[in-house]
């Protein structure tokens, strides 16, 4: 008889990075806006625009320098979000752009100005400046838990963030809504910080709460109805919203900031009913405050009928919501299924706000429906690849906190499209990476990488366990 001794070593199974796949995706993400930028100059001036080379070694420059830093600090990440991002920047860009050449928009600019600056140089600026807080993003968030420590001097930031436009000769009324500060010679908008620093605040407070939130009281109609002790955090974030609408006029943030809440509330719980209150508490809202406040009532009245409140408004803010509702409404028409080509629409004729708040109509004019649709489904697959990270999060804050973020971005879209395309009356929000703005390009490019961190955390493998003693078999051999 002979004894046999095997030791064995079970270690971890290294799961694929995907970093190549995502450079691959990434070189399609910087050549595709510059066969557009090559289109616009070919359509507008008949020969290859001078400083496309300069634009496409500038996208080129950051989409490299984002991949080499995902590549190194978040090995694991999803492979898609970075490329999705990119792309929609680069096609933002080839807009602005395309936007700056317009004769009539230049034309505007000088009658009412006495000068014209072009928006694309800035835009260009903004998102160097936005890739370079994406890579702070990573390089200082190690772990996305880190922010659970913060949970209400997040809250104490948000409240500063959205009360700052209201400090008298610090913010800044723009066309009604004080949503803007200028600081020196720049105008920044707090609300579009303010989400993400939201989602910390809603993620930290809901993981807490959550089991006591999620108690039912009584079954009304098929839902089980919260606790009437547990009310206090949707009626205050009601509350608070309502008051940014009334004292800021600013109806985007408002259903951003309660909707976001609402959101990570049900998957917090897992309750429809807090759904069914939130859309019920938002609509109460929206009627009283939108039959009361001048500026929100103005676009309620472009919405309901540009066209006829051309002739019926009482004020000068209400004619220009009716005159800019009905070009965005002939723009999306004259598009048409495949558009009229980029550089080749008449959606400057929007004049002011063309390149930011409406630069959808841009898409659907010049893209048609087919370019809208393209474009809604790359948004669509941010909040995917966002929600996906969301449910491989391994921890229950960083699940809700990548929901959150996803949901924000996928309101703002919603708002944003909706608005602009007469489903729901128009915010003043604008389309994340595509219009015209640092604030937004910023703070958004700072939601991906902190959904790059969770995702990359969740999709690392565990590490390999130590050898134990229950790893050594002794197996008996007879002769």
């Amino acid at each position: 008889m002979s004894v046999v001794t095997n030791t064995t070593t079970i270690g971890a199974i290294e799961a694929p990075s995907r970093r190549n796949t995502e450079l691959a995706l990434l070189a399609f993400a910087v050549i595709i806006p510059v066969f557009a930028y090559l289109n616009v100059g070919l359509a507008m001036d008949g020969k290859v625009p001078a400083g496309m080379l300069g634009y496409g070694l500038g996208l080129g420059l950051l989409a490299a320098v984002a991949h080499l830093v995902v590549r190194k600090w978040a090995p694991y990440a999803d492979p898609l979000l970075l490329p999705l991002a990119t792309l929609l920047n680069g096609m933002g860009l080839v807009l602005i752009w395309r936007l700056d050449q317009s004769p009539r928009l230049i034309a505007t600019s000088m009658n009412r100005f006495g000068t014209f600056s072009p928006d694309a140089p800035s835009q260009m600026m903004y998102s160097a400046i936005g890739i370079a807080m994406f890579v702070g993003v990573l390089l200082l968030l190690k772990d996305h838990r880190v922010l659970q420590r913060y949970t209400y001097i997040s809250m104490v930031v948000s409240l500063i963030l959205l009360l700052l436009p209201l400090v008298p000769g610090l913010g800044a009324d723009v066309f009604g809504a004080k949503i803007w500060i200028r600081i020196g010679g720049f105008s920044i908008q707090p609300g579009e910080f303010a989400k993400l620093v939201l989602a910390v605040f809603f993620s930290g407070y809901l993981m807490v709460k959550r089991d006591a939130l999620a108690l039912a009281s009584r079954r009304f109609m098929g839902l089980y109805l919260p606790r009437g002790r547990d009310l206090g955090p949707i009626l205050t974030i009601w509350a608070v919203s309502l008051l940014i609408l009334v004292f800021e006029n600013d109806l985007g943030t408002s259903m951003l900031f309660f909707g976001m809440f609402v959101i990570m509330l049900y998957v917090a719980t897992e309750r429809t009913s807090w759904i069914v209150m939130g859309l019920l508490m938002a609509v109460a809202g929206a009627a009283v405050v939108g039959s009361t406040a001048s500026h929100v009532k103005s676009r309620v009245a472009a919405w309901l009928d540009p066209f006829g409140c051309l002739e019926t408004a009482t004020d000068q803010n209400m004619l220009n919501a009716c005159d800019q509702m009905t070009q965005v409404l002939m723009s999306f028409g004259s598009g048409g299924i495949l558009g009229t080509g980029l550089g080749q629409g008449n959606s400057d004729l929007i004049q002011f706000a063309a390149n930011s708040d409406f630069i959808f109509a841009t898409v659907g004019e010049e893209l048609g429906l087919a370019g809208v649709m393209v474009f809604l489904l790359l948004y669509g697959l941010i909040v995917e690849r966002g929600i996906r990270t969301s449910l491989a999060a391994r921890d229950p804050f960083g699940k809700l906190l990548a929901m959150g973020l996803s949901g924000a971005f996928a309101l703002q879209i919603f708002v944003v499209a909706g608005g602009v395309m007469g489903l729901i009356p128009l915010t003043g929000m604008t389309m994340p990476f595509l219009a015209y703005g640092g604030s937004s390009v910023i703070a958004n490019w700072a939601l991906i990488g902190i959904l790059i961190r969770i995702s990359d955390t969740a999709r690392r493998p565990a590490p390999a366990p130590a050898p134990s003693p229950d790893a050594e078999m002794t197996q008996v051999v007879r002769p």
